[in-house]
């Protein structure tokens, strides 16, 4: 790809269209039930908590985790994305909480046993920023409350499987991206192109890099310890080439 870079608040209209539609096609039911399972025994979760899924977009997780009776709250800044978890809501009678809006923006406070974020959705501001999302998880969780962050690019995982061009087709969805990493800012520039028929969709991205050690400072400055880190979800822990990063932590008293 070409050196340019995306805009600083790209992903404010990055998730609509084709890209809500080809996340939509890759995520399988069975992926979907599997990661429940770790979110379900990893956090600890007992009979009515309330959890917080931020950012949920198409609610996936949420969808699983209230249909075993958990208390779930999504979180999304993608109206199209918050469109279909609520349809979906509605077709499997399940009463969620959903909010649109920024996933730095959580007006709760110790209100939540438990949280997380999937979909390697860290990382998309800048240092600040990434920072604020963590306090505001903190902010959100009850004393002793468990987070979990799940991202593929943590410094170990991506730079160990650094792919400069990466294809793949999903229900008739094609999707391309090119790949920089630029060490200067510490951040991987990305073009995705996204197309079905004769429609084509490209946009830009761009998501922070960060150590193992670099997040678990960060989770240290938002009142988080107790860390422990896997490399999948059947929990076997985080190394140099794993495939992404589940980082467990929790809120100190």
């Amino acid at each position: 790809m070409t050196g340019e870079n995306a805009r600083t608040d790209w992903w404010k209209d990055f998730f609509q269209g084709l890209a809500v539609d080809f996340w939509r096609a890759v995520q399988t039911e069975e992926a979907t039930l599997a990661e429940a399972d770790f979110l379900e025994t990893n956090l600890g979760l007992s009979s009515g908590d309330r959890v917080l899924d931020a950012p949920c977009g198409d609610g996936r997780l949420s969808l699983a985790l209230a249909a075993r009776g958990y208390g779930v709250t999504g979180v999304d800044i993608s109206a199209g994305f918050l469109e279909a978890a609520r349809a979906s809501a509605r077709a499997r009678n399940l009463e969620i909480a959903w909010r649109h809006g920024d996933m730095r923006d959580l007006p709760w406070e110790a209100e939540f046993a438990a949280a997380f974020c999937s979909g390697s959705s860290f990382g998309y501001f800048d240092d600040a920023g990434n920072e604020d999302f963590l306090e505001a998880i903190s902010r959100a969780l009850k004393p002793g409350g468990r987070f979990l962050l799940e991202t593929g690019w943590a410094a170990e995982a991506i730079l160990s499987n650094f792919r400069e061009r990466l294809e793949a087709e999903v229900g008739g969805i094609r999707f391309l991206a090119e790949n920089r990493y630029d060490p200067a800012a510490g951040r991987v520039e990305s073009r995705f192109t996204i197309s079905r028929g004769e429609r084509t969709e490209s946009r830009l991205a761009s998501h922070r890099i960060y150590t193992y050690r670099e997040i678990t400072r960060m989770l240290e400055a938002a009142g988080f310890g107790g860390f422990s880190g896997y490399g999948g979800l059947s929990g076997e822990p985080f190394r140099p080439g794993s495939p992404k990063l589940l980082l467990l932590a929790t809120k100190g008293a």
